[in-house]
């Protein structure tokens, strides 16, 4: 489980297993987050069946440039796999399934298949309004051409994720904020929010010693988002911090690091690239900084860090989708300045950043745990194909 989306469909799908459903997973392996079948430890059970077609996703210049004489969206497209297609098909013709839950919009183009093949109930779990990303990093974009085909390319993703928003037969998005955009913008079909859950104890039990004067970054940097913010607070936060404070250190981590990133040679500041455990990782440090500007839906990491006790500081974009409160849960710290000073003084009040983690962790076990959600969308989906027996 290396990015957020893994992690909230793996903890998800746990929890439903544990509940007495049986689940299939058919999945793409892409090139951008290409996994290795073979290495899939065998604890990982908790699937009837998996089933993998391979999917070379990667930016491809020639079809970008293609693409910006076509209506089609360059964001969707990249998704669209006969294998994947023709692995569907052999799927939905060998079983009979209640529910085919997509996970995130670009299996939209699926939904005719799953229709044709199936009398499941269609749902689409909404990990993010993806266009809302692409609009805000257009926004925070300042070189003009690389703006304009942000822009283009974003309108497009906009116009496709809008005409197909009534497609699916219901929507589970992971906050209420989503949700209620969702309808603003003209979804009508069954809906319901449905947070991202962990499994708490797997995190109360880890509790590594932390080191007084670290902060920590974490964030798969191959996700536009987390690289902007990450540049960001290199770029105008980290030295004023050293110069108020040189002993603190910064440690960052991510998978897909690029080299602007690896080849850093900025005082205090360690880059470990893809770590084993990111638990393990955000344990050993009281802080952990989440400073995005773009994004939606709900931040994982975030989740995370608070569900090991950690200090977290982030930015009111960053903690959109959960429902925190400012200086007792998380701490929000939007400019240069705030954040700068924000850190420094967390850093130099031990006691208020242990107060802030504990309360953190509570807020994480009351709301997020994977069980208790995972049932309540379970009941749903239930109560749903009731529904459909009975209509029949």
């Amino acid at each position: 489980m290396k990015d957020g989306e893994s992690i909230a469909v793996t903890y998800l799908s746990k929890a439903m297993c544990d509940l007495g459903s049986e689940i299939t997973l058919l999945s793409m392996n892409t090139t951008k987050h290409f996994t290795d079948v073979n290495s899939i430890p065998k604890n990982f059970n908790h699937y009837k069946n998996i089933y993998v077609t391979d999917l070379d996703n990667s930016l491809n210049p020639i079809d970008a440039l293609i693409n910006l004489f076509s209506k089609n969206s360059y964001h969707v497209s990249r998704f669209v796999s006969k294998a994947f297609e023709q692995k569907l098909i052999e799927v939905l013709q060998s079983e009979d399934f209640d529910v085919v839950q997509l996970e995130t919009l670009y299996l939209t183009p699926y939904i005719d298949i799953i229709k044709k093949y199936s009398k499941a109930i269609i749902s689409m779990r909404a990990h993010n309004i993806e266009f809302e990303i692409w609009e805000r990093i257009t926004a925070n974009t300042s070189f003009s051409a690389k703006k304009w085909y942000l822009r283009l390319l974003t309108q497009k993703l906009k116009n496709y994720e809008l005409t197909h928003l009534n497609d699916y037969d219901y929507l589970v998005t992971v906050s209420e904020r989503d949700l209620h955009k969702f309808k603003k913008l003209g979804y009508k079909n069954g809906a319901m929010a449905s947070p991202i859950g962990l499994k708490i104890d797997d995190y109360i039990s880890m509790s590594p010693k932390a080191e007084k004067t670290g902060i920590c970054f974490i964030g798969a940097l191959d996700w536009m988002p987390n690289l902007e913010g990450l540049n960001w607070f290199l770029e105008n936060v980290w030295p004023k911090i050293l110069e108020k404070d040189p002993r603190i250190k910064f440690h960052i981590a991510g998978r897909h690091t690029p080299d602007s990133i690896r080849n850093l040679q900025l005082k205090n500041v360690v880059i470990h690239g893809e770590v084993p455990n990111a638990q393990l990782f955000i344990g050993r440090f009281p802080l952990m900084v989440v400073p995005l500007f773009s994004g939606s839906g709900m931040r994982v990491k975030i989740l995370e860090g608070m569900a090991l006790g950690k200090t977290v500081v982030t930015t009111k974009i960053g903690l959109e989708g959960i429902n925190a409160e400012d200086n007792q849960h998380v701490v929000i710290a939007d400019g240069i300045e705030e954040m700068t000073d924000t850190i420094i003084q967390l850093i130099a009040d031990p006691e208020r950043m242990d107060r802030i983690g504990k309360s953190g962790q509570t807020f994480v076990q009351d709301y997020y745990d994977n069980k208790q959600n995972a049932q309540k969308l379970l009941n749903k989906y239930q109560n749903l194909v009731q529904s459909e027996i009975y209509a029949k």
